[in-house]
């Protein structure tokens, strides 16, 4: 299917089933969160800054790799505009790193996406990225900033919910080269969670444009399933 054509069928997806039970979701870790100090009040004011963002958070996402670095400024400039990038390049050291993600951050903002770094919110803040990217430890300290979590399951979901993420990365769907010997969650695996989470769910995990259709949901991202197959 063509990336045009899956951006239309995901523009129909008004809501998720998820917003139906995630008020009880989220009062449902509540007491998990309380030895963080957060209060009933404050989880709610994170849960409506999270239901807010269903309908302004990037549908499109492209992570950064060594593997795909060659494509991703063709990549970026072929998704719709309002789409995000989440620079990690974990593999270069910071001044190389630095200079890399000032290069791709330039062509991403100019094409109208959404730019995150895989760091922390210090960092963020200093290379003027939109928002973080990583574990529930991570977006504790990103006030101010876009905060998208990771997760592998229920626990990792809720912890990241309870760090007031505003999206959620949930993988692996399918089988992926990132990594091989992980079990992955399978089209039901992954419905199963992210419908009862609290805040937008991201597929992760060996996503295509087809398969992104065979799950049925509107929010993906991908290492090398957006970037350009010609791309050196």
């Amino acid at each position: 299917m063509a990336l045009a054509d899956w951006v239309l069928l995901t523009a129909m997806s008004v809501t998720s089933p998820g917003s139906r039970c995630a008020i009880a979701q989220a009062f449902a870790i509540l007491p998990r969160t309380a030895a963080s100090g957060l209060s009933a009040n404050s989880m709610l004011l994170r849960y409506t800054a999270a239901m807010r963002s269903r309908q302004s958070l990037p549908l499109l996402w492209i992570l950064s790799d060594a593997r795909n670095d060659g494509g991703l400024e063709a990549a970026l400039e072929r998704l719709p505009a309002g789409s995000g990038l989440v620079f990690r390049h974990y593999h270069l050291g910071l001044r190389a790193r630095a200079a890399r993600f000032g290069e791709l951050a330039e062509v991403a903002r100019v094409c109208g996406h959404v730019v995150v770094l895989a760091d922390k919110a210090a960092l963020a803040r200093e290379w003027r990225a939109a928002g973080v990217y990583g574990g529930a430890a991570c977006l504790m300290k990103a006030d101010g900033l876009l905060r998208l979590g990771t997760a592998h399951d229920g626990e990792e979901l809720a912890d990241a919910a309870a760090a007031g993420a505003d999206g959620v990365f949930l993988s692996p769907v399918f089988p992926t080269r990132s990594h091989p010997d992980a079990r992955p969650l399978g089209i039901h695996g992954f419905h199963v969670l992210a419908q009862r989470s609290p805040v937008p769910v991201i597929a992760l995990g060996g996503m295509t444009a087809e398969r992104a259709r065979e799950l049925a949901w509107p929010r993906w991202g991908a290492i090398d399933g957006l970037v350009p197959p010609h791309a050196p």
